[in-house]
């Protein structure tokens, strides 16, 4: 989603704990490539929670659909049997 390697970086100001930025350069921590990277991930982490709350309805309905009338396309499986909802063809 989100590429931090290779697009334009911009100046920010953050405020950090002391004794967390103190470690952070004594380990030689380059801060900016780490609260980047971490920053992404969460982003990424939020986007993906928020598209998943937005679309339970049409998880909820899909799921209803396969439970009534099993996956589309079932029949023309070549593998199992099954109805593609976990019971078995009685054929």
């Amino acid at each position: 989603m989100l590429q931090t390697e290779r697009v334009p970086k911009k100046a920010t100001n953050l405020s950090l704990s002391v004794a967390t930025l103190d470690k952070a350069r004594e380990l030689g921590m380059n801060l900016s490539q780490t609260v980047d990277a971490l920053l992404a991930e969460e982003v990424k982490r939020r986007y993906w929670e928020k598209w998943r709350d937005e679309n339970q309805e049409a998880f909820a309905a899909y799921n209803e659909r396969v439970a009534k009338h099993g996956l589309p396309l079932a029949k023309y499986r070549t593998f199992g049997k099954s109805l593609g909802d976990g019971r078995r063809d009685p054929v």
